[in-house]
Formats: structure tokens, C-alpha cells, sequence
């Protein structure tokens, strides 16, 4: 009888944990609905960057290897482009600024095009170029914003003939970088240690020490120009409006799992997404406050590490060997 008792009072222990970790939000809630398919792109490179002209449903998509798709059907189809080069770069970045687009990659290489991709020109880039190209914005007719894997930045305004340097200084190797709208550039070391902000016409990058002890994944803007963080183990903060260095409470959407958040996007001023390790996403519809988890897309085997929503209504998910459009007229129930 006391062996019975026992066993039940276990029994009931573990149903109060199990009640309270769901309470607490160990684990999200399932979105109601899934706006995002898969696409098939016949490559075994890893995907890097996408970019399309303008609002028409022409588009580029690169990565490893050269790799070099196109697309005409707003994202639904992707036939492979092949260019004359001498080795296989790893193209990092592309963007239009209508038919004006711009390749960067490593080894460093530049790729030009004024024709929306019918040809491409390589424009020579010196040897003194500190780092590697990194990331490229096409800003408008010829001219264009360049940075290197070490935080230098620069700007053609001749269609690459010419480049002006706008920071004195790089920053060192940095594990990722992020340009907002205005032309502010927030960059993460490559240790995660520490991230630094650079603002036009500023000579040098300005260091700031990570807000807590959990290394740096990635950083970038929010819609009202204050900055997001995703550190190991899960973690999201916000920073407050006007001080980059002053930090809101951390917040960890899951923290019954340990796999890492890899990019973060808006799709809305209050529409969230949030991309991670072993096919995880989730969004929030309320600024971040609450979270809730995109289930299906759990069964792509692939980490998810690239975010880009080109306008509410287009967006794609970039991850290894994957690729994710956002499509909410579809409304799949999870």
C-alpha cells in the first residue's frame, strides 16, 4: 500500500511539472496557420542572397560555387546561370536597383550588370582592398555600397570604376553585418563577443561590449531605427529608442530547447519573424511580446539563416540547401 502511495504521488509530480513547464511557456504554440512553401532549387551549393528588379517577378538568387539561379516567375522557378570565371567563388550578396545589379564575392570578386542579368561584367578591385567583399546595395544609377568581411565600406558612384572609402578604419573580421535604411551599419564580431555601429560620416566604427555573457549570433534594425540581437541559447533583445548600448529585458521565446535563432526579419511594424537551427521559425504578431511556432516547417531539414521580406506580401526564407517563399494566400493549416 505505501509502495502504491508513493508511486502515485510521483505520478502527480510529474503531471504538476509538466502542467507548470506548459504554462510557463517551455514550448510555443503551433501558428494557426503556415504561409510558407518550400521551393525546389536544383543545387547542392548553400544559398546566400536573393534580389529581384523592382516589383517584377524577375529575380537573382547566388551562393557557393558560383552558384547563380534565375527567376521570372516571382520565385516559384529557378533555372541555373552559368558564368565564365576562373574558379568556383562563393558569391555572398546581390542587388538591383532596377535593370543595375551588383555581385560581390570571395575570393573578391565584383560582378556589374546593366542589362537585369543578360550579361555580367567583372569590374577589378585592388589589391589593397582591405578583406573581402562581403556584402553590396545597389543605390541607383552606378552607384553602389560595398563592405568587406572585415567591416570596410565603400561607395561607386561611376559604376565601379572608382570606390571612396567611408570608414577610416575596418572594424576586424565580423561574423555578420547590417546596413538600415538610413545608412547605418551595425556589425558583429566574429567571436561574438562585441558589435560595433558606424553612422554616415562618422571616421571610425564605435565598439559596444555585448549585453550579457552569451555570444553574438546576428544584429540588425528594427522598423523605428532601434536594434535587435540574437545571442546563443535562444535569446532576443531590443535595444531602447536612441541608446544602442541600453538593452530591454532578454527574452527567450523557448527556452525548453537549446538550438540557436540564426536571423530575424519584420514583416509588418508588428509582424516578427525569427529563423533558427534544424528548420525552426517563429513568429510574433505583437512586436515580440509573444511567440508562437511555424510547426511544419520543423520537417525541412535544413538551418535556416537568411530572412529577407522584400514587402509584406514577398519575402523568402534562405537556409542550407533550402529555400522558403512566403505565400499567405495559401493559409495551410498546420
Amino acid at each position: 500500500m505505501r509502495v502504491a502511495t508513493k508511486v502515485l504521488r510521483q505520478i502527480l509530480a510529474l503531471c504538476a511539472i509538466a502542467i507548470f513547464c506548459t504554462a510557463c511557456g517551455g514550448y510555443l504554440p503551433p501558428t494557426s496557420t503556415n504561409p510558407w512553401r518550400v521551393i525546389s532549387v536544383d543545387t547542392e551549393a548553400n544559398l546566400n542572397d536573393i534580389s529581384f528588379i523592382g516589383d517584377s517577378p524577375h529575380g537573382w538568387l547566388v551562393g557557393s560555387n558560383a552558384t547563380l539561379f534565375e527567376t521570372t516567375d516571382a520565385g516559384e522557378t529557378w533555372a541555373s546561370r552559368s558564368l565564365e570565371l576562373d574558379e568556383p567563388y562563393r558569391f555572398t550578396s546581390v542587388s538591383f536597383d532596377g535593370n543595375e545589379g551588383w555581385i560581390v564575392g570571395q575570393p573578391s570578386i565584383l560582378l556589374h550588370t546593366e542589362d537585369a542579368g543578360k550579361s555580367w561584367s567583372r569590374i577589378p578591385l585592388s589589391e589593397k582592398l582591405p578583406g573581402a567583399p562581403n556584402t553590396v546595395l545597389a543605390l541607383g544609377a552606378k552607384s553602389a555600397e560595398m563592405t568587406t568581411n572585415i567591416g570596410a565600406i565603400y561607395r561607386t558612384s561611376d559604376g565601379g570604376k572608382s570606390w571612396k572609402a567611408l570608414v577610416e578604419e575596418a572594424v576586424g573580421v565580423i561574423r555578420n553585418i547590417s546596413r538600415s535604411p538610413s545608412g547605418e551599419y551595425v556589425a558583429v564580431s566574429s567571436r561574438g563577443n562585441f558589435y560595433s555601429i558606424w553612422q554616415p560620416g562618422q571616421e571610425a566604427w564605435q565598439p559596444y561590449n555585448r549585453s550579457s555573457s552569451r555570444r553574438l549570433q546576428n544584429m540588425g534594425f528594427t522598423g523605428d531605427g532601434r536594434l535587435w540581437m540574437l545571442a546563443r541559447g535562444g535569446l532576443i533583445q531590443f535595444s531602447n529608442v536612441g541608446s544602442p548600448d541600453e538593452w530591454e529585458d532578454v527574452i527567450n521565446p523557448e527556452f525548453a530547447t537549446s538550438w540557436g535563432l540564426l536571423d530575424l526579419a519584420y514583416r509588418t511594424p508588428e509582424e516578427i519573424w525569427v529563423a533558427g537551427g534544424s528548420g525552426n521559425l517563429l513568429r510574433s504578431m505583437d512586436g515580440g511580446k509573444t511567440w508562437e511556432k511555424d510547426k511544419f516547417i520543423e520537417d525541412v531539414p535544413s538551418n535556416l539563416y537568411k530572412i529577407k521580406f522584400l514587402s509584406p506580401d514577398r519575402g523568402f526564407i534562405i537556409g542550407q540547401g533550402s529555400l522558403l517563399k512566403y505565400d499567405d494566400s495559401a493559409n495551410q493549416a498546420v
